[in-house]
Order: structure tokens, then sequence, then C-alpha cells
């Protein structure tokens, strides 16, 4: 399974196109924002299928999305912003490092984008969060490459001048949650965020930050959560509910089931739909 992010989140015709593209990878599920201007598919195939698709999913992104037109909020440094190849248990770890590394390999050869690894795949201990290559935004990233600062593990020693760079990972399952305030203070979005980070003495594996979305007209804690069964999504909302009134919530791709125990019944849950957005379901859905 994989879960590509592409900066764009606003042109309806450019994301259809991009999801035909991924094909052989079977589709499972997207989600668009036009505020955070991101799209992030979710892909399922069999090893080797999965890599073939993810080549020509971001040859689709080369071709149609240009970082220099982009808008949107979210930390990014490439069109193919993050390609994290994504397995359940600890048997089939060994299959996913194969994939990304085999679609990393190609995207850097034949589509000439450099490639980071990041996570559990990192070459070096400061490659392992994505903030660390966002610094700055891509442009910043450009400048790190041409003084030596950063070598791609894949592809040219430059930055694409439209698509930037691909940071590639393999890893379990992580959730993005975002959590709408009923309030528009951006400075207390922010302030939760910081609140909430594991690097701040936080909930163990959250990553936050705080927005405000023009499109809602309201501030968001925006997170990922990458220990999902030490710290399921209703310890989030707890942890936001104590500094603010929360209107809305809202899931970014797919979840495991064990990250939506508890979940308060009082909270909508924008879109969901348990068939579509459980990953056991939806993975069983295949057959």
């Amino acid at each position: 399974m994989a879960a590509p992010n592409v900066s764009e989140g606003r042109d309806e015709l450019k994301i259809a196109g991009i999801e035909r593209a991924f094909a052989p990878a079977r589709f499972l599920d997207i989600h668009s924002d036009a505020d955070h201007g991101r799209s992030v598919y979710t892909l399922a195939a069999p090893q080797g299928e999965l890599s073939d698709g993810l080549v020509s999913g971001a040859a689709a992104v080369v071709e149609t999305v240009d970082l220099l037109s982009h808008a949107g909020l979210h930390p990014h440094v490439g069109a193919l912003d993050v390609m994290p190849v994504v397995y359940l248990d600890e048997s089939q770890r060994g299959p996913a490092c194969a994939e990304a590394l085999t679609a990393a390999g190609r995207i850097g050869a034949e589509l000439e984008l450099p490639v980071f690894l990041y996570g559990e795949l990192a070459t070096r201990t400061e490659h392992r969060e994505r903030a660390w290559f966002r610094k700055g935004g891509w442009r910043r990233l450009a400048e790190r490459i041409e003084a030596g600062e950063l070598v791609p593990d894949f592809g040219p020693h430059r930055l694409h001048p439209t698509a930037g760079a691909v940071l590639a990972a393999a890893r379990t399952p992580l959730v993005a949650f975002n959590l709408d305030l009923a309030a528009g203070d951006l400075e207390l979005a922010r302030a939760i965020a910081a609140e909430l980070r594991e690097a701040g003495g936080g909930l163990q594996g959250v990553r936050a930050i705080g927005l405000y979305l023009e499109e809602r007209g309201c501030a968001q804690v925006s997170t990922n959560v990458h220990d999902y069964r030490a710290t399921p999504l209703r310890m989030v909302v707890e942890a936001v509910r104590e500094r603010a009134e929360v209107a809305e919530a809202e899931l970014v791709g797919l979840a495991p089931q064990a990250a939506l125990l508890g979940f308060p019944e009082d909270l909508p849950l924008r879109g969901f739909s348990p068939e579509r957005h459980v990953l056991e379901n939806a993975l069983r859905s295949l057959g």
C-alpha cells in the first residue's frame, strides 16, 4: 500500500488525471484540500505493480504540477512531496522497503527528480524527519543542495525547476487528522499545536501545526499521529478540547480501526465512511 501526497488541491482535472496515472495500482481513496494545497492518494497493489504505479503517477505529477504557481498552506518541498509505502505488520516490512527503494531509484533516474529517503530508510539521522528537509521551503532546499549540505539519495544533485524533490519512505500506518476550531484564532491553533507535539513534551508520536483556512473561515490544528496505538485519535481530541471548542474533525486518507477506538460520538467527522476510511475495511473490499 502507498499514500503519495501531491502538492495540488484545487484543480479537479489535474487531480483526477494523476489518480488515473497511478495505475496499475488500485485506487482506495483520495483526500484533496484547497487550503492545504494538497491531495493524498491511497493506493494498493501487489509487490512490483506498486512501484510501477508510483513511477507512472510521479511522471504525471511532473507534467501537471508546477511549484512556481502552487498555492497552499501545507509545508512541502516537491510536487510529489512525500511517497510513503505502508506496511501493516513486520512480515511486510521487507517487501515495503524494497518497493519504496525501487520506486525512488526509478523516479530519480527516469524522471530526473532528486529523491531523499526519510523515516526508517533515512541514510543519516537528521534525515528521519520530513520537517528537516522542509525548513525554509523548496527554494531553500535548492540552496542547501547547491551548497553541498544535502545530497539526494537518488537522482540529480539539483532540485527539479518545477517539481522540486521527493521524500520517500517505508513505514507503518500514519494517521493524518485535523481539528477545525470553532473560533478563527490562528495564534490559539498554533499554541495548541505546539503543546500537542511530541518534540515539545506533548502526545507520543504526534506532529502538529496550526493553520488558518480561508476556504472554511476557521483555524485548524493539523496533526500527523505516527503512533496511533499509543495515541488514538480520541486522545488528540481530548487534548485540543481542553484548550478550545472543536467544531469538526477530519480524517485525511485512511486510518486503522485501532486509531478510532473510543472516538467521541458528539464530534462530527467530516465525510467519514467506515467502509471507505477504515483501513481494514478498505483493504477487505479489494477481495
